[in-house]
């Protein structure tokens, strides 16, 4: 059983800054009656990313910090000696990481040096033992083949130029979140919802996760249950059939934002343990 997912009529009158639900969103995010919405409200800032993304991409690639780590990438490919060496090279390891949607793993260097170095066609390999919990391993990893190919792949100038501009776009991607929650997650799907294609896929991506589980109202506290449990909640909730369909997918992207912004909306609410303590001893007589 899949849960109906009917929001269509509701965010087609959010994007008409006259309607009464617009105008209910601009008490939301601020916007004043007759106004239109801000940055702030996350559907026309989704509209807005997709419209600039070429461009902004192209600006953030120009941005002097962006643009050293992309310089001192292409520099240590072409004078690496091999793979292992290469791979040493925290820049490299940055840009190579972010560019494949993987810089939560930038922290753990000697791991995914050695991951990276494996073999994805050897069922014991490290590679494959890591993609039992993580499916964004051996995809990377078969794409470079560092184990076979050495750096043969890494330096063909269309891989370059691709990381490149990979990297440059997950960069902006990332800035976008400091203003709207979860845009960069929001925009990351979109690009992928069609090869989504079971809970088991879902699960072993943190970006797939974020966005489905949070469009769906699935709690995060389900990471503690089993993983038949998991893959259960998601299941129950979702045809993944209908991820093919592009209507459906802007439907479940906007739920996903909307809830991510209730959220962030909710937690900035709530009082710190300085506040606390602060009106604690205002009490106090």
């Amino acid at each position: 059983m899949s849960v109906s997912m009917n929001y269509a009529t509701l965010f087609t009158s959010l994007s008409d800054t006259t309607s009464p639900a617009a105008s209910l969103l601009g008490t939301l995010y601020g916007s004043a009656p007759g106004q239109k919405l801000g940055a702030a409200n996350p559907l026309l800032a989704l509209q807005t990313a997709e419209a600039n993304e070429k461009k902004d991409i192209a600006q953030t690639a120009k941005d002097p910090a962006v643009a050293r780590d992309i310089a001192a990438f292409s520099a240590a490919v072409a004078s690496a000696k091999d793979a292992a060496s290469l791979l040493k090279n925290p820049t490299v390891m940055k840009v190579l990481l972010t560019a494949n949607g993987m810089s939560d793993q930038i922290p753990f260097a000697a791991l995914t040096q050695k991951a990276l170095l494996s073999d994805a066609t050897s069922a014991t390999s490290l590679v494959s033992k890591l993609s039992a919990t993580d499916s964004r391993w051996k995809p990377v990893v078969k794409t470079y083949d560092f184990a076979h190919a050495g750096l043969t792949i890494l330096r063909q100038p269309g891989v370059i130029a691709s990381l490149v501009n990979a990297y440059a776009e997950v960069t902006w991607r990332k800035s976008l979140d400091a203003t709207t929650p979860g845009l960069s997650n929001a925009l990351d799907f979109r690009s992928r919802a069609t090869t989504v294609k079971n809970a088991i896929q879902v699960l072993g991506d943190p970006v797939l996760r974020d966005v489905i589980t949070t469009a769906l109202g699935i709690p995060q506290q389900i990471a503690f249950q089993s993983l038949n449990a998991q893959q259960h909640a998601i299941d129950i909730r979702l045809d993944f059939s209908k991820l093919k369909d592009k209507h459906f997918v802007d439907t479940l992207t906007q739920q996903y934002l909307l809830n991510k912004a209730n959220a962030a909306t909710a937690q900035s609410a709530q009082p710190t343990l300085d506040q606390l303590s602060t009106r604690a001893r205002g009490l106090i007589v």
